[in-house]
């Protein structure tokens, strides 16, 4: 056991025995999401930092305070990514997105539906539990059947189950293809093409319809895989073909949940 979670052991340690409440915090960026915040600071930033990285093997293990943007630019270094596009929320100057945040969050972009969930790439975890035990769950690889999985626990679940001090994520390549394509339609006539395209072999990735102030709907599409397969998708789908550095923008806005769409909800929105 390093210094550093040793210090927070011992934070946890005199909690438990002063019973007071912890408030874990990484960057602070989604300080705005759920439940009032109260409780002593315990700040997870001092734990950052690469642990292992193994490009060939598809594998990272990094410390629960790195930032966000810190590990995705290391992986993009090598043509690689976290497929499932955990959204950053930096919306402050302060506010920086932890890896262990992006875990006890859970939440996903817009590629969620075809590369699945942040769960889905998390291989194991180190934690520190309410008694200051320091323990380890899963591992690095990803057929590992070894007692029960409560590394998955972990995610979605805000810290109330346990500090996360260290986590190993499976990675992905960057698809060498993609297009964004649009369509002009309702969103009836949106969710029906979706469904008619869920049972082919495309290489859809996300979808996103938004409604302007005139009523009209537009439904983008976007496809990533190997170029034959999107390029062969583009001539079978139709559509607009939106320039891709045009596109990017709009999707970054669609996985950092700053479309029109959500700003235009109310302060307390019953979904």
């Amino acid at each position: 056991m390093d210094s550093l979670v040793a210090t927070m052991v011992e934070q946890v340690r005199a909690a438990v025995a002063d019973r007071t409440p912890l408030r874990i915090r990484g960057g602070g960026s989604k300080d705005f999401h759920g439940l009032a915040l109260h409780g002593q600071l315990l700040d997870t930033r001092m734990l950052r930092g690469i642990v292992s990285y193994a490009p060939s093997e598809l594998v990272v293990t990094v410390r629960a305070g790195t930032p966000l943007a810190e590990l995705e630019a290391a992986l993009a270094e090598q043509g690689q990514c976290l497929p499932f596009e955990p959204p950053h929320f930096a919306r402050g100057a302060t506010d920086s997105a932890t890896v262990g945040g992006m875990v006890a969050a859970g939440l996903s972009g817009p590629a969620r539906a075809r590369a699945g969930a942040v769960r889905d790439y998390l291989l194991g975890v180190t934690l520190l539990n309410g008694r200051a035990e320091l323990l380890r769950f899963g591992g690095q690889v990803m057929k590992n059947v070894a007692g029960y999985d409560v590394s998955r626990l972990m995610v979605g679940a805000w810290g109330t189950l346990g500090l996360l001090t260290e986590l190993s994520l499976k990675v992905l390549p960057v698809a060498p293809g993609e297009a964004t394509l649009r369509f002009e339609c309702s969103q009836a006539e949106a969710l029906r093409k979706l469904h008619a395209w869920g049972g082919q072999p495309l290489a859809l990735d996300a979808s996103c319809w938004l409604q302007d102030d005139e009523g009209q709907g537009r439904l983008y599409v976007r496809l990533r895989g190997a170029v034959a397969a999107v390029e062969a998708a583009c001539k079978t789908m139709g559509g607009t073909r939106i320039d891709n550095a045009s596109a990017a923008a709009d999707w970054a806005a669609c996985r950092e949940q700053t479309l029109p769409w959500f700003s235009a909800r109310a302060a307390h929105p019953e979904l």
